[in-house]
């Protein structure tokens, strides 16, 4: 088990002398295989017994953003143009510093701060990669190390299912989470519920935090393998690490056994078809749709004969009466009747994770009713705007785009496209490795997008 903190700290030690020698790009080591395996890198120091170390290892990922994002900032020959979303997330960045240093809730101003860290942060990743030169990273190298941390991630899942046993079993993690987060075990596994489903099941994270972002990464990995292997003419031809990265992306999400991740995986491949024209692929699943719908009317018919394992997921999930939806509706229930309540918010620390770790939170389980019932009704319409304007942007870059700049514009379309529904169903933005991922290379799209209107109008000058 060591084997995760030594990547955890090795990755780090690597991208930090990358970025000494600088080379900042080098930062993505870290991005792509310390974070993903953060949660049980420090699950596994703690029982070692390097719980007083953990806090500092804990800020590497703030520590490693900071940096890069200030050399960035100093490495600017001229006041950069700013993109109508830059204004977007400086708006959302401000709006939400405000409730963290105004006495504004019941929570401490340590507390506070904590909670505007998890709800804002993304702000400082995005502009990490908005202020990043395009011209000076290497997207398939990464684009590659995500392929093989996907296989990697398979890999392990198909262990565990052999053995019939959850790698967090034997990390720590549910001593670490309930030392540093006050989250007591639960569930039938000791680990959270979050780990089994309804029916039987196990549900299964490999190296990840929880299964939710296992789910997540999975989706992020498809979007990646979708953009790096899709040729300008939009010709898809992966190699066989493409194949086997895809063929691992499947392991991970079908045994992960989350339903708004694996909505999602097929949405994603949706959409990259109608996106690359490809009718043989959105007419497979116009039919593969048909056929899910008659099985779910067989199953529905025949339900009080054949009331068990998936037949009972599928059912409970149809009509929210499965614990883990009925926990959704009443999440967004409470949530929605608070932001009604009280519009301009309860706080920063009264709702997501950080409200859960201190025991009083509202609403939950969904990342813009957390945003709202926060900060308020108007910090979640602005994240909303972010969040729509990327797609628009990316949908009508898409087709301009040549080479890397739109291997990583349809990355960003399809990865936002993906998290839509999970960002329905749960607090996507506090799990570094998503986070990251997402907004580092949405604000190198915008860079990109910036550059190019730049390279235009000086062709059109001259």
């Amino acid at each position: 088990m060591i084997i995760f903190p030594l990547i955890f700290l090795c990755s780090f030690i690597i991208a930090i002398r990358e970025i000494i020698k600088g080379n900042t790009q080098g930062f993505l080591l870290f991005i792509i295989f310390g974070l993903s395996m953060y949660t049980t890198a420090m699950s596994v120091a703690f029982t070692l017994g390097l719980k007083d170390i953990i806090p500092a290892f804990q800020f590497f990922k703030e520590l490693i953003i900071l940096s890069v994002l200030t050399i960035n900032i100093l490495s600017l020959r001229k006041r950069p143009r700013f993109h109508l979303i830059d204004y977007l997330i400086f708006i959302f960045f401000a709006y939400t510093l405000a409730y963290a240093i105004l006495p504004i809730g019941e929570q401490s101003f340590f507390d506070r701060l904590i909670a505007f860290k998890s709800t804002s942060f993304f702000v400082m990743v995005y502009f990490a990669g908005r202020f990043f030169d395009p011209t000076k990273i290497y997207i398939n190298k990464y684009f590659n190390y995500i392929m093989l941390l996907t296989i990697a991630a398979g890999a392990v899942i198909c262990l565990e299912v052999a053995f019939n046993q959850h790698l967090q079993t034997v990390t720590g993690y549910a001593d670490y989470s309930y030392y540093f987060f006050n989250f007591e075990p639960s569930g039938n596994y000791g680990l959270s519920w979050t780990f089994e489903s309804e029916g039987g099941f196990k549900r299964f994270a490999s190296f990840f935090a929880n299964p939710l972002e296992n789910a997540a990464a999975t989706l992020i990995a498809l979007a990646v393998i979708a953009a790096l292997y899709t040729r300008d003419d939009n010709k898809f031809k992966p190699d066989l690490t493409g194949l086997l990265a895809l063929g691992a992306s499947f392991i991970c999400i079908v045994f992960a056994i989350s339903r708004a991740p694996f909505a999602s995986y097929f949405l994603v491949i949706y959409i990259y078809a109608l996106l690359t024209k490809k009718k043989y692929i959105t007419h497979t699943i116009h039919l593969a749709l048909a056929a899910v719908a008659l099985y779910f009317i067989w199953v529905i018919t025949s339900f009080e004969d054949k009331a068990n394992g998936i037949a009972e997921v599928i059912v409970n999930t149809l009509n929210f009466s499965n614990p883990s939806s009925v926990g959704h509706v009443v999440e967004w229930i409470e949530g929605v009747t608070s932001m009604l309540s009280s519009p301009f918010g309860l706080g920063l620390g009264t709702s997501g994770r950080v409200g859960g770790s201190l025991g009083e939170t509202t609403g939950g389980e969904n990342q813009f009713i957390i945003i709202g019932v926060q900060a308020g009704v108007l910090a979640l319409l602005c994240y909303l705007a972010i969040y729509i304007s990327f797609i628009r942007t990316a949908t009508r870059w898409l087709p301009k785009l040549k080479g890397r700049e739109r291997k990583v514009c349809m990355m960003v379309l399809l990865v936002k496209v993906a998290i839509f529904i999970p960002l329905l169903t749960s607090e996507v933005e506090s799990s570094s490795y998503i986070s990251y991922m997402n907004w580092f290379f949405s604000g190198l799209l915008i860079s990109m997008i910036m550059q190019y209107s730049k390279n235009k109008e000086a062709s059109y000058v001259h």
